[in-house]
């Protein structure tokens, strides 16, 4: 992997049928934010050859809103993705770095947030930058990581959506 994705899921209803916070699905905005930062990620010319996703609704969801930007891209759904920490997030990515030269993560804050920080930190990234992601990440927000030789992280991108 020489390039980690991580998206948030997009805007989310605030309740769902059966009352599950796992079967909240995107809300109208949700489903525009997501399909508006995938095609703007791949213009930038990152596009996932894996997307790991969480089960969740509103994941498959946002996943689905931004597939057609990420053509070709092979989507997993793991169980494990569901609120994850940072770690699990991070470690899940390493499993299938020798498979695809950049991998993208849906999934859910706190983790992402969490992981986009300590990716920024790591990689030395300006305090305004940490600072600006560790004041808000919101939904449908992209970072984007790339890794050198020795897999140090480095800031390729923070995007939020246009509201």
């Amino acid at each position: 992997m020489d390039r980690l994705i991580l998206l948030r899921h997009g805007k989310a209803e605030s309740d769902s049928d059966s009352g599950d916070d796992f079967d909240r699905r995107l809300a109208a905005r949700g489903l525009r934010e997501s399909a508006d930062m995938a095609a703007h990620l791949a213009d930038l010319g990152f596009t996932p050859q894996i997307a790991l996703i969480s089960p969740a609704a509103r994941t498959r969801g946002t996943w689905e809103a931004a597939c057609g930007a990420f053509a070709g891209a092979e989507a997993r759904f793991l169980d494990e993705l569901y609120h994850a920490d940072a770690g699990t997030i991070r470690r899940a990515a390493e499993s299938v770095a020798a498979e695809a030269k950049t991998v993208l993560v849906v999934g859910h804050n706190p983790g992402l947030q969490e992981l986009t920080l300590q990716l920024l930190q790591e990689g030395a990234a300006p305090s305004g930058l940490i600072g600006r992601a560790q004041r808000n990440f919101p939904t449908a927000a992209a970072a984007v990581f790339l890794f050198d030789g020795a897999r140090r992280p480095h800031y390729d991108g923070l995007f939020f959506p246009e509201r």
